[in-house]
């Protein structure tokens, strides 16, 4: 038994011994304390007093008479002890060392020579004789100086050899696109960088002036051709655009160059805009689809939407949502006085609220669960806050949905819309801004008719009550643009999602074309106009050139670091239901007028009545609760006669419609 005992411990020992790390790795090595750094500074400094004394003594010259050599020697510790204190040259970690460093020993360094040279001058008077020789002092205080600055150098540079050997495997070879302050900076941060993701193998400088020279040790490449050219010379394997000279047009070119050649591009901010140099991790980023956008940044005429949202009471239905959660980001920052954030989904108006909580806290926010459909909820929101600027961005967007249950298209679209209408004039509220769609233009799909519809029914409350002095306190006023990059419904979340799982990436068809705008520009443009509106009007969005979806998604992938095709296929899976190829802007019959913000049109539409509209909305709203999908259809395609449904089973009901004619 006592045999098996000792075995057991035997073998436990040695699996405890084999658990133990012992092996030794910079990486793990932890800071030393400050007063471990001070002893060792005096150390060097001990040692440099020793050199001094005997190379003095080598050369029959004393440094310190033998009788003073305790006292010389407790005088020039404390001496030194104190400017240590005084500049702090313990306090620095000395793997990381800097000029700033250097600078602080120096002055120590010179501070204490100077004082023990005075103290050396006033023994001289009081006594006769001194306690130094001066000559020791300055050759002392030269010694100390650059052992002091020499081990630090040691330290550092031992340091940075041992990581940046450690840490090659895995690094991106990278070059720097510029060679200005941005971009030196930039270098220095990475290379400094802990884990480092990137090894710098120098400068493109598109002026080709410098060739000759180097920066950080790194040699600066002359753009005499095309830079996926000049990174294929050198092996890197990515570019880093750190130049803030560049244009808009030039930094997209570079990027094609670059993503047609499969080689990876980063963006980076401003150093400036930098809180902490240590986190460049957190700064430098691949391109996304986003910085791609051949856009000019908007300008807003600030003082017009201060005006209208200043101290005042706002209301935001669909707040949870990706255009009714950017709006309320951006209408806090013109000081209303109170924000109404309405939506029917707990958890995200839950998010929102916790988000923009902090934001400014002397705006008061009301989070109101609610569904746009419940009139009587919305009267009770209504008559409790007394809104006075209302954006209306809650609505079913998602095409494919709507075309399976036009009943809830009907009800959320048209009916809540009618309801939030409605009580936006009772309640006397200054304006109603409603967020529409491209698709409500020659509608395809059950969601854009529904949105159309809503859309009359705005148009012609506002134009009843236009010449009604009494009764025309609300302004109505709808505003129409397309995609939004980033939103739920848009097709950039799917991509990422689809290219993160490694494809395929869908497109309905290789022929589809839409355009796209940012939700930060497009809820910008929504504050603008809805400024801007004097009641009526139907605004539009520039939306840029249009994107093809397929070109949209390649260059998706590229920017993830794949190949399309190969890495990542497409797959094309067919048009949805109630999707066409293209989206439009205006009716074939419209026609825009200009606006002071180039960006915003206004679509020149014709009025329809509200009685006829009012009475054709209701007879909507009771077939949707009795009937069947194809007779809410029908009814909705006679309110819209230019409702023609795309790739959906209700085609049939056009070709009817043809033949009755």
């Amino acid at each position: 038994m006592k045999e098996l005992d000792k075995g057991n411990f035997t073998s436990d020992m040695r699996n405890v011994i084999s658990g133990l790390k012992l092996s030794f790795s910079f990486k793990n090595l932890g800071y030393l304390p400050r007063w471990v750094v001070l002893l060792l500074d005096l150390g060097i400094v001990f040692a440099a007093g020793l050199i001094t004394y005997l190379m003095l003594k080598g050369i029959k010259l004393t440094y310190i008479p033998d009788g003073y050599l305790f006292y010389g020697a407790i005088l020039y510790f404390s001496v030194n002890i104190f400017f240590f204190w005084v500049f702090r040259t313990y306090s620095g970690i000395i793997r990381h060392s800097s000029y700033i460093d250097a600078v602080k020993i120096f002055f120590a360094q010179f501070c204490a020579l100077i004082t023990l040279v005075f103290v050396n001058f006033v023994f001289l008077l009081d006594h006769d004789y001194k306690i130094f020789l001066n000559t020791g002092i300055f050759i002392n205080g030269v010694l100390s100086f650059c052992f002091l600055f020499f081990y630090r150098i040691v330290v550092k540079q031992t340091f940075e050899k041992y990581l940046s050997v450690s840490r090659k495997e895995g690094q991106t070879r990278a070059l720097i696109y510029g060679f200005d302050n941005n971009a030196i900076a930039v270098a220095n941060a990475l290379r400094s960088e802990n884990p480092s993701r990137f090894k710098l193998l120098g400068f493109i400088d598109k002026f080709n002036q410098n060739s000759s020279k180097r920066i950080l040790d790194l040699p600066i490449l002359q753009l005499k051709r095309r830079v996926p050219v000049v990174m294929r010379s050198v092996g890197a394997e990515a570019l880093i655009i750190a130049d803030k000279s560049l244009t808009k047009e030039e930094r997209l070119a570079i990027v094609d160059e670059c993503l047609e050649y499969n080689y990876k591009v980063y963006t980076i901010s401003l150093i400036t805009d930098w809180e902490n140099q240590e986190e460049i991790s957190k700064n430098i980023k691949s391109f996304e689809i986003q910085d791609l956008l051949e856009r000019k940044q908007i300008v807003l005429d600030m003082n017009s939407i201060s005006s209208q949202l200043r101290d005042k009471t706002i209301m935001v239905t669909g707040a949870a949502g990706s255009i009714g959660s950017e709006i309320v980001r951006q209408v806090i920052g013109f000081n209303p006085k109170t924000i109404v954030i309405l939506d029917q989904a707990e958890t995200p108006l839950h998010n929102l609220s916790l988000e923009i909580a902090n934001c400014n806290p002397n705006i008061r926010i009301h989070n109101v669960l609610a569904d746009v459909r419940n009139k009587q909820v919305l009267k009770q929101v209504f008559k409790l806050y007394q809104p006075q600027v209302v954006y209306h961005a809650a609505a079913y967007k998602h095409v494919p949905l709507m075309e399976e249950n036009p009943s809830q298209a009907i009800f959320t679209n048209i009916l809540g819309s009618k309801i939030l209408a409605d009580l936006a004039h009772k309640y006397k509220v200054e304006r109603f801004v409603m967020v529409s769609t491209d698709k409500a233009v020659n509608p395809s799909s059950v969601m854009g008719a529904s949105k159309r519809i809503a859309e009359k029914y705005v148009q012609s409350l506002n134009y009843k009550y236009r010449n009604d002095a009494e009764n025309n306190s609300t302004k109505f006023i709808t505003t129409r643009f397309g995609n939004v990059l980033g939103s739920n419904g848009s097709v950039v979340p799917l991509f990422k999602k689809q290219i993160e799982e490694g494809g395929p990436v869908t497109i309905t068809h290789p022929d589809i074309i839409r355009y796209f705008m940012t939700i930060p520009e497009a809820c910008q443009l929504v504050l603008e106009a809805g400024a801007m509106g004097n009641g009526g009007e139907i605004y539009i969005f520039d939306m840029g050139d249009p994107v093809k979806i397929i070109d949209l998604a390649r260059k998706m992938i590229k920017l993830a670091g794949f190949t399309p095709d190969k890495q990542i296929k497409i797959k094309i899976v067919g048009l949805r239901p109630g999707e066409k190829l293209y989206e439009e802007l205006l009716n074939d019959t419209a026609n825009t007028l200009p606006t002071h913000h180039e960006k915003i049109m206004i679509a020149e539409e014709t009025f329809d009545d509200y009685e006829a509209v009012t009475m054709a909305i209701q007879d909507l709203i009771d077939i949707s609760e009795i009937t069947s999908n194809e007779e809410i259809v029908a009814k909705m395609k006679m309110i819209v006669p230019e409702f023609k449904s795309m790739n959906s089973i209700f085609e049939t009901l056009d070709s009817k419609h043809v033949s009755q004619t």
